[in-house]
């Protein structure tokens, strides 16, 4: 029997850790999932328990090359942001892998924007809101001004792609994807790392940059393959879509975050786009994506809770809601529909239901959602909306979104594991001769309603 060659692919997030196998087209013919429990810092901060995540690296890579009916021929890794390891000379890490959600300090914030132009022109240079730890070169930052002697043991900081690269590879490298993404690292402007990088002494603990789309050759275990330096995964996600359409596109991915990434407007972030949430992300290829985020997934989780609450009915009611409307056109004509109203403002009882306070709950949420989109959209002739995630699958919302967007053709569209695909996508050439498929997103039109939605 022949073996099937596949790419490997760790998808990393904050909660759960995949490996996927595709096949030359993409489809996923193996797939395992691992959670670990969390450690934590010196601090006592909850942290990623780096040993469980690189057993776990190894014992499934080497689960899957003893596997008869499949030949690895390459391996690439996806992670979630903002997240370093510091390894020292020896190669081993030196510190813990410092949550991103770790509060921060006040006064090196204030030292940190003050040395280096204030926080306005400082964001807008690096297409960074202030963020904090968030903000990963911020990590590195502390490191040196709280913990000199452990700066003084970095040989290297590596975003967690990168790192769990080099545990197969043994090789150092940086992604343009990772240090482009919110890191107060890479000034857009000048396309390379900001000058505090290199006043600070933070660039020597960087590896060079390898490009998305290239590999090292690696033999691990008695095998070979190609390895990619990995990504970050909001970058990820979108190269699939990129692969398939070409004319100017929005993708709306929703989550608990959703995230308008327009990889076709190249306009410098200003400072009212940046108080309004947008921000800039870098593709595989080392070209900005205007983006501009919204916390709605967090918001229609929190508010689906207070309506069952209050209807005494089941959150899994809301899943199958159909839209309705007559809903729309008695809840416009009941209710301020204006920018100020907020949902979580709104008094449930004078809804006469759960469906109709479910609807009102959408129709503030998409409100938000087009200023939102708007932002990254711009005069860059997108004609186009992709909406993927959760809200891809709320008929509410997709038709209240096709009515907000009467110019651009509005779909929901779906494909297995697009972090993880795009990831594999994205070292294509490396290790696979067939055409990629122009069928791998499923996508389903959502016409403009006859109904008006302001």
């Amino acid at each position: 029997m022949s073996k099937k060659p596949v790419i490997a692919v760790f998808d990393v997030g904050k909660t759960n850790k995949k490996l996927f196998l595709f096949d030359e087209h993409y489809r996923i013919v193996y797939e395992k999932s691992a959670r670990f429990i969390e450690t934590v810092d010196e601090d006592g901060d909850p942290c990623e328990n780096l040993e469980s995540l690189r057993l776990s690296v190894f014992d499934s890579l080497s689960e899957v090359l003893r596997k008869e009916e499949f030949d690895v021929k390459a391996l690439n890794f996806s992670t979630y942001g903002a997240s370093f390891v510091y390894i020292g000379e020896d190669g081993l890490p030196v510190a813990p892998l410092y949550n991103y959600l770790k509060l921060y300090p006040e006064h090196l914030l204030k030292q940190f924007y003050n040395t280096y132009g204030g926080e306005e022109e400082f964001a807008k240079n690096t297409a960074s809101p202030v963020l904090g730890s968030l903000n990963s070169g911020m990590q590195l930052y502390r490191i040196k001004y709280e913990k000199p002697e452990l700066f003084e043991k970095i040989k290297y900081a590596l975003h967690l792609p990168q790192y769990l690269s080099y545990l197969v590879t043994g090789k150092v490298f940086t992604d343009i994807t990772s240090i482009g993404c919110h890191t107060n690292l890479w000034d857009f402007q000048k396309n390379d790392y900001h000058r505090w990088v290199y006043e600070e002494g933070i660039a020597e603990k960087f590896a060079p940059i390898l490009p998305g789309d290239q590999i090292v050759e690696t033999a691990f275990q008695g095998h070979s393959f190609k390895v990619g330096a990995g990504l970050h995964d909001s970058s990820a996600a979108l190269i699939p879509y990129l692969e398939n359409f070409h004319e100017p596109f929005i993708l709306l991915s929703t989550g608990t975050w959703c995230i308008s990434l327009n990889p076709f407007n190249s306009n410098p972030l200003t400072l009212e786009e940046l108080k309004q949430d947008s921000l800039c992300y870098m593709n595989y290829k080392g070209t900005p994506v205007k983006a501009s985020r919204l916390f709605a997934g967090y918001e229609h989780e929190q508010e689906t809770k207070r309506i069952s609450g209050h209807f005494g009915v089941g959150s899994s009611t809301f899943k199958t809601v159909k839209y309705n409307p007559e809903y729309i056109a008695s809840l416009k004509s009941k209710f301020s529909q204006g920018d100020d109203n907020k949902f979580a403002d709104r008094d449930l009882s004078v809804f006469e239901n759960a469906t109709e306070a479910y609807h009102q709950l959408i129709m503030d949420i998409v409100r938000q959602q087009e200023k939102s989109t708007k932002l990254a959209i711009q005069d860059s002739g997108v004609r186009r909306i992709f909406v993927d995630g959760g809200f891809g699958n709320n008929d509410i919302f997709m038709h209240l979104m096709a009515n907000a967007f009467p110019e651009e053709e509005l779909f929901a569209a779906s494909m297995a594991q697009a972090t993880a695909m795009g990831t594999a996508i994205a070292i294509h050439k490396s290790w696979n001769r067939t055409p990629i498929s122009g069928n791998i997103i499923e996508l389903r039109f959502y016409p403009r309603s006859t109904e008006e939605i302001a």
